[in-house]
């Protein structure tokens, strides 16, 4: 039977987050509350430093392991009142098919899966860590037939066509998050929705390492995004926006 996953259920427990993670890495909760305050800087030190564009592909599937997942669900845990606004978000336009890019520790993908107006959820992650954890935590939930995880959009088994997409937290990692645009709007139908964030900013100390931020790649990325997209109003106060086909 699936678990009812609202907004209640992720502020007090992010979906059984520590359980499912400590299961999984095969740790005790002690030592994963011992972990997770140190994983951004564990991972931030993963970084090689002068990153190159070309290789993040490589960086995000192959070294970042399962540092990757603590920081994740350090970020969610620590954050659970803005990550509650974009699940209140992806409640008000989530339907139909549902694409997941980049979806990390699985906190939406599993919400959005247990919506009754979502039919199936696409989760997509490089990540072969945090795909083998969210699809272990859909099984644990119930959800395991509406959630299904791959590492690409190029998987054949995908849908052509998606009634929501949500890509939170990803475009400042891409090597040409203008292209990633322009692959979502061919594969969304007729009245789909996108709900997108990005923080194109290494910091004011450098303590974003991982994000893009390279002027001339920023501005195309907001001019196709212009051209595109026409945003949809939304109520709540937070970074992602909501998007439907120009």
């Amino acid at each position: 039977m699936a678990a009812a996953l609202g907004v209640d259920r992720f502020l007090a427990d992010g979906f059984a987050l520590k359980e499912h993670l400590a299961t999984y890495l095969g740790i005790d909760t002690e030592e994963l509350e011992r972990r997770l305050p140190q994983s951004t800087e564990t991972l931030a030190a993963l970084h090689p430093g002068g990153f190159d564009l070309e290789q993040a592909t490589r960086f995000y599937e192959d070294t970042v392991g399962t540092v990757h997942l603590l920081e994740l669900a350090a970020w969610h845990l620590g954050s659970a009142d803005y990550i509650a606004d974009t699940l209140r978000l992806q409640q008000r336009f989530a339907r139909g098919q549902v694409l997941d890019f980049g979806g990390g520790i699985g906190s939406h993908a599993l919400a959005a899966a247990a919506l009754p107006e979502v039919d199936q959820v696409w989760f997509v992650d490089l990540n072969p860590h945090n795909r083998a954890c969210v699809e272990s935590r859909a099984l644990r939930l119930g959800l395991g037939k509406k959630l299904s995880c791959h590492r690409d959009l190029a998987d054949p088994s995908l849908p052509d066509r998606f009634d929501t997409i949500v890509c939170l937290d990803v475009l400042e990692h891409l090597a040409d998050p203008s292209d990633q645009l322009e692959q979502f709007a061919g594969r969304m139908a007729p009245g789909a929705t996108a709900l997108l964030n990005w923080y194109f900013f290494k910091g004011f100390q450098g303590e974003y390492p991982f994000h893009l931020d390279e002027p001339v790649l920023v501005e195309r990325f907001f001019r196709t995004l212009q051209h595109r997209f026409l945003e949809v109003f939304h109520p709540y106060l937070i970074t992602t926006r909501a998007y439907r086909l120009a």
